[in-house]
């Protein structure tokens, strides 16, 4: 098949999981419930910080904007994915995968930019316990927060630029549930080695310097915590980031097998897993990490439960 600059007219196929059609109902009820529980988890630790002025700290304000792209990085994927089981298609128009890839690389890079900021967050907290306030003061969360989304906003636009800068077959198979932008990238017509080499550039830029900067939190913060003479002192200095600490590990360390498996071209069925994992799993375990594992949060959601009834 010749290659055709068709993108007005351009269909994609998502393989997804399973082409066996007695599966997709249950499937279809899987997912449903998977995402459900996201919203809605996430929609209760934002209700739960809000109405609780006990929580209106830096950590909790950043954990607001974590569960909003939260919502907005399983919104991008789960609906469409949903639409095509209920419906028995795969296909998906050029201009909703061009509309998926900037969403996901727009929520993906903001989830990621707040996990490294609340790194630092949990570094000020732990090493200058005194000073907390005062370098965490609202303009400088804020700040963080902008600066945060500025950057997720040019790297969706990267994305776009270079998806769009690519030509594809009349119809193309995307061996995953969405448009995966490396995946998309390799079945391009114009694929070159080079390709790769930019993928790898693009997340060692964006992706690399965020892990690097909560590599150099933790470093400093276990560093602090092991000069604490008590034993239940380190244990509750370590206790304030182990949630922190769960989630980088999950969404890092799945993110991070996506895009090395699509380098080394890796099973397409290991990669749909890792992808589940770090857009479907990590955001929907993020409420429950932190509400079960923090004091804080539990405190305000019974507050509101007693209120709600």
């Amino acid at each position: 098949m010749e290659p055709q600059n068709l993108t007005s007219v351009l269909e994609f196929i998502l393989l997804g999981l399973s082409d066996d059609p007695d599966l997709q109902p249950v499937l279809f009820v899987v997912f449903l419930f998977i995402y459900l529980i996201t919203v809605l988890g996430n929609l209760l630790i934002i209700k739960a910080v809000t109405s609780d002025f006990h929580l209106h700290t830096p950590m909790y304000f950043f954990l607001c904007n974590l569960s909003l792209a939260d919502i907005g990085f399983s919104s991008t994927t789960i609906p469409k994915m949903l639409a095509n089981l209920q419906t028995q298609s795969k296909s998906i128009s050029y201009a909703g995968c061009l509309m998926q890839v900037a969403l996901f690389a727009l929520f993906g890079s903001f989830d990621s930019l707040l996990l490294t900021v609340m790194a630092y967050d949990r570094l000020v907290a732990i090493c200058h316990p005194l000073r907390y306030l005062i370098i965490m003061n609202p303009r400088l969360c804020g700040i963080l927060v902008l600066l945060s989304l500025s950057i997720s906003l040019l790297n969706s636009l990267a994305h776009c630029l270079m998806v769009s800068q690519f030509n594809f077959y009349a119809v193309t198979e995307i061996p995953n549930f969405f448009c995966d932008p490396p995946r998309l990238l390799k079945l391009a017509c114009d694929y070159t080695s080079t390709t790769d080499i930019f993928i790898f550039f693009h997340a060692l830029v964006f992706g690399g310097l965020q892990v690097s900067g909560i590599l150099y939190s933790y470093v400093r913060i276990v560093s602090s915590i092991l000069r604490v003479p008590s034993a239940s002192g380190k244990y509750k200095a370590f206790s304030t980031c182990g949630s922190h600490l769960s989630i980088v590990c999950l969404f890092y360390g799945t993110a991070i097998g996506v895009y090395c498996s699509s380098v080394l071209s890796v099973a397409p069925r290991k990669v749909v897993v890792f992808s589940m994992m770090y857009t479907m799993v990590t955001p929907m375990l993020n409420p429950f990490i932190y509400s079960l594992r923090n004091r804080d949060i539990k405190t305000a959601l019974q507050r509101l439960v007693k209120m709600t009834a």
